[in-house]
């Protein structure tokens, strides 16, 4: 019972400080960031990488981003510079992707250890401050739907699991994940997409729901990715910052691999329209 209620104030406390910062645009930059240099230091420990490299790779991608998108707000130069950064974080995914199907374990020789915490932790977090500043323009709701799906798939996914979950879905890498679990998250997720339409008006349903989709899968496929991290490691959790639920990156894993896949999408759409 303590370990819950423990589990639930901690949950809590990330729910109100992440909802809080999206009121103010300068919020959002600087708490992505304190949660990005944490993500950092806990995946460093995870591949073994005790340089002070990622960091600065990190600090020079997110201000120099942010500050390009929030504050310069160019014409040209930034869309170039941020679609050059999309292909490479997206092929490094792929690759890590691969990894996760085809490898008994991920290949983490020197140079793959900085390329993935650059283009898959670093970049993660720099998508994620550009679907809240879309287009130049501050979209906090794109960012807050964005986590409420991952939140909604990751429950009813565990829920779902948990009570009629038979046919294991990664059992060497994940035992608890289930088919059914995977199904149920995203049946919900796609239901919250509804809502989240409904109540922010920001994108057509159509949109909500092809994002529901986006993020349940990649979401699930990060969470795995991160689960593999955590097996090599031969440790439970990234962390202890969050009692009853481990370290930040823990919370963040869905949505850090999500957010350029997201990002990529509502790119596309505006194109469109």
């Amino acid at each position: 019972m303590k370990e819950t209620f423990t589990r639930a104030i901690s949950g809590l406390l990330y729910v109100c400080l992440l909802i809080g910062s999206l009121f103010w645009q300068h919020a959002v930059v600087a708490l992505f960031f304190i949660f990005g240099l944490i993500c950092m230091a806990e995946f460093k420990k995870l591949i073994q990488l005790k340089s002070i490299v990622p960091y600065i790779i990190f600090s020079v991608l997110y201000f120099g981003f942010a500050y390009w998108d929030f504050v310069a707000k160019p014409s040209t130069g930034f869309n170039e510079a941020l679609q050059i950064l999309l292909v490479i974080t997206i092929f490094v995914q792929l690759i890590l992707i691969k990894d996760l199907f085809s490898e008994k374990t991920i290949p983490l020789f020197i140079s793959k250890r900085f390329i993935i915490t650059t283009f898959y932790l670093s970049s993660g977090f720099v998508f994620l401050i550009c679907i809240a500043n879309l287009e130049h323009t501050f979209t906090p709701l794109l960012l807050l739907g964005s986590f409420i799906l991952v939140w909604i798939n990751d429950t009813f996914a565990y829920i779902v699991g948990k009570n009629f979950g038979k046919q294991k879905l990664f059992p060497s890498i994940s035992p608890k994940k289930t088919v059914e679990g995977f199904l149920g998250g995203l049946f919900f997720a796609c239901i919250a997409s509804y809502f989240i339409w409904y109540f922010t008006e920001t994108l057509t349903f159509t949109h909500w729901l092809f994002l529901g989709i986006i993020v349940s899968v990649f979401g699930t496929i990060g969470d795995l990715i991160e689960s593999k991290f955590k097996r090599q490691a031969k440790v439970k959790d990234s962390g202890v910052i969050m009692p009853g639920h481990g370290g930040l990156l823990d919370r963040l894993d869905s949505i850090i691999f999500a957010a350029p896949f997201i990002f990529l999408y509502l790119r596309l759409i505006t194109y469109v329209s």
